[in-house]
């Protein structure tokens, strides 16, 4: 069964840095991509960025340049450096895995203070 947990969210001052994690129950290289996406109060979920298993990243316009998502096959995790975060980022950021079925994790907030 496959598992995505969240870590790394919570409250930091507006540009503040966080890093968060999925940590994912079985081997990540299965996945054709990965990914983190957000979802704030009364908004739609927005991809924030994506990860292949061939490392190409894709990144929302709006974070491009302050976050940077990777990946560690041997720990089977991927993370989401997120630097110069603003009052805009405060959302419940979601892990996202993908292999012919969506797989998600339930989600970490992260609250940016102004």
């Amino acid at each position: 069964q496959v598992r995505l947990v969240e870590s790394g969210g919570g409250l930091v001052q507006a540009g503040g840095s966080l890093r968060l994690s999925c940590a994912a129950s079985v081997d990540i290289s299965r996945f054709t991509d990965m990914a983190w996406y957000r979802q704030a109060p009364g908004d739609q979920r927005e991809l924030v960025a994506s990860i292949t298993n061939k490392d190409n990243t894709n990144y929302d316009e709006s974070v491009k340049g302050r976050f940077t998502i990777s990946r560690d096959t041997i720990k089977n995790t991927v993370d989401l450096q997120m630097n110069a975060l603003k009052p805009d980022d405060t959302a419940v950021y979601l892990c996202h895995a993908y292999r012919g079925v969506n797989y998600w994790g339930k989600g970490i907030l992260v609250t940016v203070s102004s």
